[in-house]
């Protein structure tokens, strides 16, 4: 057994993980010491054990603080995944003695809250009302390393082959056309078909680059011959496009089940438009690294049914 070997299995604690990781925070040894209220010569004995320990240099010192190296990096990147196993074990620990059955933490991408998601939860609600749900919406971008550290158990929304990692599991749950929708009224809606040079006048609301839209969406532009709209708005947040509709003429894109739900409250009008094979997979995606836990399983099985069932009338 080597030195590292041992040091890792034998001497390696939690309170070394959370020095490297408040190391990595702050960047500053006096910063460190003041935030876990330590001295800062037991900071800097701490971590000159670590190194000794390990025969690694961990970070690198300088009259500004410390920098991590390499091997710091990799430790680190570890430790925040340890460190929240660690919290996750002790939130399952407290819901079994406080006879919850389970937490699921969910990244959520902002064009699967309005309908698929509520039923997926009021169905797992139905079989399990004492698992609990801690719901994160973001871009895929910003929750993929939540997934990739243990800090989510599950994304969902639309899929995208850049995305895929090795370490990564996924499920398509449904395939949906994109529509076009405007505000209740809009001149467009009165019409019973639309080309493409009746939409290429309007003021546009588009997908936000950082979202999953936004470049198939200009290569269907690319390939009927027109550029991207010259009057537009990017947004990523579909509480906005609803609300600059209502104040506009702008018309925008929207996958069509979600379209629906807004239709069926009076928000929009579904105009009569179809994007040729522009179409969005809406999945699950889970890291295999980690081991599912019953209750994700079971969200996982509440999602299938509810995207196989379709929204409701």
């Amino acid at each position: 057994m080597t030195q590292l070997d041992w040091y890792i299995r034998n001497e390696l604690r939690p309170r070394h993980l959370r020095l490297l990781v408040a190391l990595d925070e702050l960047r500053h040894i006096g910063k460190v010491a003041a935030h876990i209220n330590v001295t800062q010569p037991a900071v800097s004995k701490m971590l000159g054990e670590m190194e000794k320990g390990l025969d690694l240099k961990l970070f690198e010192r300088t009259p500004k603080g410390v920098t991590p190296t390499l091997y710091g990096e990799c430790l680190i990147r570890h430790a925040r995944r340890l460190l929240n196993d660690f919290s996750q074990a002790r939130d399952e620990l407290k819901g079994l003695l406080d006879g919850d059955t389970g937490r699921i933490r969910v990244g959520v991408l902002s064009n699967v809250v309005p309908a698929l998601l509520p039923r997926s939860v009021a169905l797992l609600k139905q079989r399990a009302p004492r698992t609990n749900v801690l719901l994160r919406e973001g871009t895929m971008e910003r929750l993929l390393p939540q997934l990739l550290q243990g800090e989510l158990d599950l994304i969902v929304g639309r899929l995208a082959e850049k995305h895929a990692l090795p370490e990564l599991g996924g499920k398509v749950l449904s395939q949906e056309p994109v529509v076009l929708i405007a505000r209740p009224g809009h001149p467009l809606a009165r019409r019973k078909r639309l080309e493409w040079a009746d939409i290429m006048h309007c003021p546009w609301v588009l997908p936000s680059s950082e979202g999953l839209l936004h470049e198939p969406l200009e290569r269907t532009f690319e390939q009927h011959g027109f550029p991207m709209p010259a009057d537009f708005v990017e947004a990523l947040s579909v509480q906005f496009v609803l609300a600059y509709l209502q104040e506009t003429d702008a018309i925008a894109t929207m996958t069509r089940d979600i379209a629906h739900h807004y239709r069926r409250q009076g928000l929009v009008s579904v105009l009569p438009f179809n994007f040729p094979k522009l179409m969005r997979p809406l999945g699950i995606t889970w890291n295999l690294n980690r081991t599912m836990s019953p209750s994700t399983t079971l969200l996982i099985e509440c999602l299938e049914e509810a995207a196989a069932s379709g929204a409701p009338a």
